[in-house]
């Protein structure tokens, strides 16, 4: 339960690679209060009162990259519960897209507090309080049928991300809390078209993203 969850791809829209996983529905997210929010080239990470993790949670990360994110850890560790995660994208390195206008090595987009996933409006309280940018906010609102949900993603699929270069996707969550087993139901995505084959192999000689102080 500690690493963040598989996030589905949209039923009409995936990545095209052979191991996505596609809802068959979108009807969770229908008629309810939805957040839409820009979905970073960066790595899924979290900070939690010990320590830094990146995308495996075996072990704490040492990885050169996250170097600012332990530095925020130092600074946020003692106003964390223990079971309270904070996700987010770390946003160091550069992987295939280089943004022109970041401010934080970290993005929040998620609080998960033991099984729970924290609402929306909770992730703006965290992100005041410890002074962590939210990652953007495309649309909030309460979407009735499919197609109109279509349009809106449309309106987003070739746009360009609100911080300086190409957009990689969005991610549509529930507003409003839930639990944990009910992940896939409430998050859902979009990313642009082969993004895979431009950035999984940045590790080996990654470069450091230009973060504007």
């Amino acid at each position: 339960m500690y690493k963040y969850p598989r996030t589905y791809h949209l039923p009409w829209l995936s990545s095209g690679t052979n191991d996505d996983r596609i809802s068959d529905s979108v009807n969770s997210l229908l008629g309810i209060n939805i957040i839409i929010t820009e979905k970073l080239d960066g790595s899924n990470s979290s900070i939690v009162k010990g320590g830094v993790y990146g995308r495996s949670h075996v072990t704490f990360s040492r990885n050169p990259w996250d170097y600012k994110l332990r530095e925020l850890h130092s600074l946020v560790k003692n106003y964390l519960d223990e079971g309270v995660y904070l996700f987010g994208e770390g946003m160091s390195a550069i992987h295939s897209i280089e943004y022109k206008n970041l401010t934080s090595h970290f993005y929040l987009f998620g609080v998960r507090d033991n099984d729970i996933w924290l609402s929306w409006k909770d992730v703006e309280e965290y992100s005041y309080l410890l002074d962590i940018p939210t990652v953007p906010v495309l649309f909030e609102g309460i979407v009735e049928t499919e197609n109109e949900l279509k349009d809106i993603v449309k309106s987003f699929q070739n746009g360009k991300s609100t911080l300086g270069g190409e957009r990689e996707g969005i991610v549509i969550r529930n507003s409003k809390s839930f639990k944990e087993k009910d992940f896939s139901k409430n998050v859902m995505k979009m990313v642009r078209p082969n993004h895979i084959t431009t950035d999984v192999h940045w590790q080996r000689n990654w470069r450091k993203a230009k973060i504007i102080q």
